[in-house]
């Protein structure tokens, strides 16, 4: 796998849970644009996951965060392979969870924010270098 160019997200994210049958609230800000570095809404059968700037979550939401996120630089081709395994491996090593978001071009790692510093650290100790926006 070759080394990836990292872009760190200034903006705190949060990740929220609610019933599967819930609606997309107007909160989560879907019907306008956003200079957050992800907005994300995945429904399963089982619960609606909302992903967005965490000061955007109402004060009783079960949510989980802050994070910030990295966020792989450019577009990946779908048959790259291991492009997750590159990063998630590193940060395993130096006890650092994640959550994973993927988009049609690129993969966002959540990383808890009072974790950011270690976490980048362990990203360059592994040949991954951090860029600007």
């Amino acid at each position: 796998m070759r080394r990836l160019e990292l872009v760190l997200e200034p903006a705190a994210l949060a990740v929220v849970r609610l019933p599967a049958d819930a609606p997309v609230p107007a909160w989560a800000g879907l019907d306008a644009p956003t200079s957050a570095a992800a907005v994300s809404v995945t429904r399963t059968a089982f619960e609606l996951s909302i992903v967005a700037p965490a000061e955007r979550f109402p004060p009783d939401a079960r949510a989980e965060g802050p994070f910030r996120a990295c966020r792989v630089r450019g577009a990946l081709d779908f048959a790259q392979v291991g492009v997750i395994a590159a990063l998630a491996a590193p940060l395993a090593a130096a006890g650092i969870p994640i959550f994973v978001l993927s988009t049609f071009d690129t993969d966002v790692l959540l990383v808890p924010a009072d974790r950011i510093a270690a976490a980048v650290g362990a990203l360059e100790a592994a040949g991954h270098r951090f860029v600007p926006a």
